[in-house]
């Protein structure tokens, strides 16, 4: 079994199942180009995520997107014409022993250089939010994401977010907030001067990343939040499965939510809102 060399942590990935590190980067050239370094590619070039001069942070929470995202980056950054730094950083938010030395052995396999740091996320979350911790948690990790990447001196901050939680964060707004808002592909950090936060994962499905990390036999964290693992249901998870259902009624159902925030027809809406300002369809009727 592979294990953690003085970390007390045994991690359960038979020998014969973890994939050399040669041939995982290998595999997201060549096997899965179509799935996930096509798509990959297709998002930084269609946002124009990356530019000339970039340093970007890559946050790695520990999970199997952001693993994906810090090895494609990785392959980007060997083959891409652009010039650009990266720095590969993690957040500590109070995980348990064992989910830290997990992340630790994952990004040492992979050869991912990451600077893990400490910040009690969880522990604050718990005390102040307990009954709704995520969103909560969600900003102070991505604070503390761009305080750490100010430091290092990165201009940008790459997150792991794939298409379907754009999809599932349109229908989330929707269904539970009355509004239409998607998760977007790169946005300016409100609270950090020259910060940009990236989602260079946007055209990437969560099933390639999960067959991928199956068949490299990768063994990723989950979350890792000690206030989350209280809580018994979850909004996100239904609205998921809620989108998985409609695709057995509505062909490429997924696509078509996808598609809508690409496709809004200004002049066949009630009321829109710009950088704050609220206006209706009767203020140019």
């Amino acid at each position: 079994m592979a294990g953690l060399s003085g970390s007390g942590c045994e991690l359960l990935i038979p020998e014969s199942e973890l994939k050399p590190i040669q041939e995982i980067e290998k595999s997201l050239i060549k096997q899965y180009r179509k799935q996930l370094w096509t798509p990959f590619v297709k998002g930084i070039k269609e946002f124009q995520m990356v530019q000339e001069g970039d340093s970007i942070a890559v946050a790695i929470s520990g999970g199997k997107d952001s693993l994906l995202l810090a090895k494609l980056f990785q392959e980007f950054h060997r083959h891409s014409g652009t010039k650009f730094d990266l720095h590969f950083i993690s957040m500590d938010p109070g995980f348990h022993t064992t989910n830290r030395d997990q992340l630790m052995f994952n990004c040492s396999h992979l050869g991912i250089p990451v600077q893990i740091f400490n910040k009690q996320v969880f522990e604050v979350v718990d005390e102040i939010a307990n009954d709704y911790p995520c969103y909560l948690c969600a900003r102070m990790r991505r604070g503390a994401l761009y305080a750490k990447a100010e430091e290092l001196g990165c201009n940008k901050v790459a997150l792991g977010h794939h298409f379907d939680d754009v999809i599932e964060t349109i229908m989330m707004n929707i269904l539970c907030s009355g509004k239409y808002q998607t998760m977007m592909p790169k946005l300016k950090s409100q609270n950090f001067n020259n910060m940009e936060l990236i989602r260079p994962l946007y055209y990437v499905r969560e099933e390639d990343i999960k067959t991928f990390s199956k068949q490299s036999g990768l063994n990723p964290m989950n979350c890792g939040c000690i206030v989350a693992a209280k809580k018994t249901s979850s909004k996100r998870r239904e609205v998921k499965e809620l989108i998985a259902q409609l695709g057995n009624t509505f062909k490429d159902v997924d696509k078509s939510i996808f598609m809508s925030s690409k496709n809004i027809f200004t002049d066949a809406i009630i009321g829109w809102s710009n950088k704050g300002e609220k206006k209706t369809f009767l203020d140019e009727y």
